[in-house]
């Protein structure tokens, strides 16, 4: 029955396509049951629920001393040009952007604990990428993944979760500094707190609700919002883009080959890695793009391009950039081709004419957008074995010291340190693969020398 109706829907769309056509040869739209009017509103669907970056990333970049015009248009080109890469390449409704909690790493980690310049940070990003593209165009990707222990890689994506998280409820004023306690509650009378309360609010129940565009909905009314409490100065909507000449090229990559940043480059590295294969898998299940041997189509190709992707970023001024898992709104629309991805990536360079709304846009909105985020990732806690301690304090570890330590890349080193120990004292030799072994020495030897 379900063949019979994937047939039906492949001969429905291939009577709108002609067989002959550019799009039919190039995308294969009839093979996978769609047409060109589907695919493009699958794009704009994927578009809409992940336009929040173009308002979010120059805002943390910026906080690191990026200029925030050329951060905005960095963002929107990195973006579309690895939305577009993904499209003809892999042909995969898949859009890209620069990763959320790797981006608050990047400024408040990175650049503000360890006192690295932005350019240097860019560096790092860089050679992150290039590690993945040597992994990803190799056998080393599956080795790598397999060596892993699946409870820290779940543990991994919750505590960038948590470090996000705590970066919005400090942006917002909801935490804040305290001498006695380290943080505490802040006001939340202050305007700006409320309204960050209320756009985590709204997203929520928007969400709830499958509302279009829930967080961009979300924002752009709690802007609205301060405009008219006058707390938001009304710049402008549309303008030509603002240069990006002060972060095109600009990363320091001799600066980012010391000994130092060994533990930074291989948390972009494991995050990026590990959150790329969670968001490839679960897309190509809900776009049909398993085989029936279970293999998945073009798999390969898609992995190559999200590791060149953050290559792509490095240049032009973004942290890593990788596949988004909002994708997953565009595929519910109809998505099933590298069309889809393309529409995204025209539309974020449609984008680079709204610098001044991005502006416009408070920390204190963005900040609402943060916490939600950071929700929703630090659901990756569900799937720990929760049975076996010597899995569970290791994720444990990992999830809870990123945010207490202000440090992706410390909570990963903790977490791969205590999982070997664990291991190794309760005589599991056989969970602790080669590659565990050589992270384990270099991370001990990151708290011992550095």
């Amino acid at each position: 029955m379900q063949t019979q109706t994937s047939s039906t829907a492949a001969e429905a769309a291939s009577a709108k396509i002609p067989p002959d056509s550019w799009l039919e040869r190039r995308f294969r739209l009839a093979q996978h049951g769609t047409n060109v009017r589907t695919e493009v509103f699958a794009g704009l669907t994927t578009f809409v629920t992940m336009a929040y970056i173009i308002f979010v990333n120059p805002m943390i970049m910026a906080a690191a001393g990026m200029d925030h015009g050329a951060a905005f248009v960095a963002t929107c080109i990195g973006s579309a040009l690895s939305s577009l890469l993904m499209g003809f390449y892999a042909n995969w409704p898949v859009g890209l952007a620069p990763g959320m909690g790797l981006n608050a790493f990047f400024t408040y980690t990175v650049v503000g604990e360890m006192g690295y310049s932005w350019e240097v940070a860019l560096g790092a990003v860089f050679l992150s990428g290039v590690l993945f593209m040597l992994i990803s165009f190799t056998g080393l990707r599956q080795w790598l993944l397999d060596s892993i222990p699946r409870s820290l890689r779940f543990a991994m994506g919750a505590g960038v979760g948590l470090f996000l998280g705590l970066i919005g409820l400090k942006l917002a004023g909801i935490v804040v500094p305290s001498e006695a306690t380290l943080v505490a509650m802040g006001s939340m009378l202050e305007l700006p707190a409320a309204l960050a309360g209320l756009c985590f609010l709204m997203i929520g129940v928007l969400s709830h609700f499958r509302v279009f565009g829930a967080i961009l909905i979300s924002i752009l009314t709690v802007t609205f919002i301060g405009w008219t409490a006058g707390i938001v100065e009304y710049g402008g909507l549309v303008s030509m883009p603002p240069s990006l000449a002060p972060t095109l090229l600009a990363m320091d990559v001799a600066g980012a080959f010391d000994v130092a940043m060994i533990s930074i480059v291989l948390a972009f590295l494991f995050v990026n890695l590990f959150d790329t294969a969670g968001t490839l898998m679960g897309v190509a299940h809900r776009a049909r793009l398993e085989r029936p041997d279970g293999s998945i189509e073009k798999l390969s190709e898609a992995v190559r391009v999200d590791s060149t992707a953050s290559v792509l970023g490095a240049c032009v001024g973004c942290p890593p950039v990788t596949s988004y898992v909002e994708s997953c709104a565009g595929v519910a629309a109809g998505g099933r081709t590298g069309l889809t991805a393309i529409v995204v990536g025209l539309l974020f360079l449609v984008a680079m004419f709204f610098a001044p709304l991005a502006g416009m846009i408070p920390g204190y909105a963005t900040a609402g957008a943060l916490i939600y985020v950071a929700m929703l990732m630090s659901t990756g806690l569900a799937h720990i074995e929760w049975e076996d301690y010597t899995d569970t304090i290791p994720a444990i570890v990992t999830a809870v010291m990123m945010p207490l330590t202000f440090s992706i890349a410390n909570g990963i080193a903790l977490g791969f340190v205590v999982y070997v120990v664990l291991k190794f004292f309760t005589g599991q030799f056989d969970r602790i693969s080669p590659a565990l072994y050589v992270l384990f020495a270099l991370f001990v030897a990151k708290f011992v020398f550095l």
